[in-house]
C-alpha cells in the first residue's frame, strides 16, 4: 500500500502511559509512515522519547495546554501538511491492543469504502467489556458481544469513537474540519462526530480489531431504572468543560432533536436522584456559557 500514514498522539503529564501507547502505534505490521506526538506540557523528556522511536517521529511541544481539541487540531493540520493520505489517531492513556489493529483498519476500511474508520473502544484491564457504553435507541451496550451482534459483519454503520485509535482519510478531514480549539477538552470528539454525521460521508466502527482505553463509564449514572443516563463527573474542572461544551454542542444543527431528552436527564438527575438543586442551577448556568459561546477557561 502505498498511501501515507500519519499517526497523531496528543499527551499531557502521562509519561509512562504515553510510552506504552507509543511502543503499541511503533510496532504496528503496518506501521505508520510518520508519528507525530503533541505534548501539551513542551516536556524535553517526551521529546527525547519521541526520538527514540522506531519510525520517522515529531515532536510538537507547546508551551501553551492546547487541550485534546487543540492538540489533536494541531497534530491532524501538520499530518496533513507533511503530505498524509491518512491520518491516525490516539490518545496517550490507551493503546492498539495488538499488532494489527492499523492494518486492519486500513483493509476495513478499502473493502467498505469508508471515509473513517475506528476500532472497538475496550476496557484496559477487561477487552471484553467496552470503555464506554453504547447507546441504541433504549438499550445500552456495555460487552463487546452485543456490539458485535448489532453489526451483522465486520462493521457497524454509522457509529464510531473519533479520537481513540480512529483512521481518517485526509480528504474527510478536509470535508470535516479538525477539532474545535475552543471546546480544550469534553465534547471535541461529539462536535467532529456531528460534522462527519452531516457530511454524509461513509463511517462506522470496525468490530475485528480493538484499541484498549480506561474504563470511562464510570461517569454515567443510571436514571429512571437504567433506561436512561446522565454524566456527573467527579471531578469539577471535569464538570465545567463538559456542561459547558454540550451547552454549545446542543446548540448545533443535527444535537438540537436531543434538547428536551437533556433537559429531562439532568433535570431528574439532580433534583430527584440527587436532591440538588443547586447543581442542577449550576449545569444551567455552564450549559448557557456554552449556548452563548463563552469559552474562556
Amino acid at each position: 500500500m502505498s498511501e501515507i500514514v500519519y499517526a497523531v498522539v496528543v499527551t499531557h503529564r502521562r509519561p509512562e502511559q504515553l510510552a506504552a501507547s507509543l511502543a503499541a502505534v511503533a510496532t504496528q505490521t503496518r506501521p505508520p509512515d510518520h508519528l507525530i506526538v503533541v505534548d501539551n506540557d513542551n516536556d524535553p523528556k517526551i521529546a527525547e522519547l519521541v526520538a527514540r522511536q522506531p519510525i520517522p517521529a515529531t515532536w510538537l511541544g507547546s508551551a501553551r495546554n492546547l487541550g485534546g481539541a487543540g492538540g489533536f487540531a494541531l497534530g491532524i493540520l501538520n499530518a496533513l501538511a507533511g503530505g498524509a493520505d491518512w491520518v491516525w489517531l490516539a490518545d496517550d492513556d490507551g493503546r492498539p491492543q495488538d499488532a494489527d489493529v492499523l492494518s486492519t483498519l486500513l483493509a476495513c476500511a478499502q473493502r467498505h469504502g469508508l471515509a473513517e474508520v475506528s476500532p472497538m473502544v475496550c476496557d484496559l484491564n477487561d477487552p471484553e467489556r467496552l470503555a464506554f457504553p453504547l447507546r441504541r435507541g433504549l438499550v445500552w451496550r456495555r460487552r463487546v458481544s452485543e456490539l458485535r451482534s448489532d453489526g451483522g459483519g465486520d462493521l457497524l454503520p454509522g457509529i464510531a469513537s473519533l479520537f481513540n485509535g480512529a483512521l481518517f482519510r485526509a480528504t474527510t478531514l478536509e470535508a470535516v474540519g479538525v477539532p474545535d480549539i475552543r471546546l480544550f477538552v469534553r465534547g471535541d470528539e461529539v462536535e467532529v462526530h456531528r460534522r462527519l454525521v452531516r457530511s454524509g460521508l461513509p463511517f462506522g466502527t470496525c468490530l475485528d480489531t480493538v484499541y484498549l482505553h480506561p474504563q470511562g463509564s464510570d461517569e454515567f449514572k443510571p436514571i429512571l431504572g437504567g433506561r436512561m443516563h446522565t454524566q456527573y463527573p467527579d471531578d469539577e474542572t471535569k464538570r465545567f468543560f463538559t456542561y459547558r461544551n454540550r451547552g454549545y454542542l446542543l446548540s448545533q444543527p443535527g444535537l438540537r432533536k436531543l434538547l428536551l431528552q437533556e433537559w429531562v436527564r439532568f433535570g431528574w438527575y439532580f433534583l430527584v436522584s440527587r436532591r440538588d438543586p443547586a447543581g442542577l442551577r449550576e449545569w444551567i448556568r455552564l450549559r448557557r456559557l456554552g449556548r452563548r459561546e463563552r469559552f474562556g477557561r
